[in-house]
């Protein structure tokens, strides 16, 4: 019997966390997030709501806030590209944190 090579445990624990993760749309939108907007928006700006494909948005600081506010069609266009379906019609700033 031959002895398979080890591997890396990032594989593990990632199918870990997906199967952990609830699958609620909100949970989907912030796990795309990043990839969907970049570094520097997810940076300064982070999903906290989802409610009939209006995604709010909390961003600590005013200027991100009209920022989200003026590319939100286009942020709504790029998680639906990531996430591989129209599940995002707008997204909104808020200055509530959740």
């Amino acid at each position: 019997m031959r002895r398979r090579s080890p591997q890396p445990l990032a594989g593990a624990v990632q199918r870990l966390a997906d199967d952990l993760a609830p699958s609620t749309p909100l949970s989907q939108i912030q796990r795309a997030w990043p990839a969907a907007v970049g570094d520097v928006i997810a940076a300064n700006a982070q999903p906290v709501a989802e409610r009939d494909g209006v995604v709010r948005v909390y961003c600590p600081q005013s200027v991100w806030s009209q920022e989200i506010d003026l590319m939100g069609e286009d942020l709504a266009a790029s998680l639906n590209a990531a996430l591989g379906v129209e599940m995002v019609r707008e997204v909104r700033a808020t200055a509530r944190p959740g």
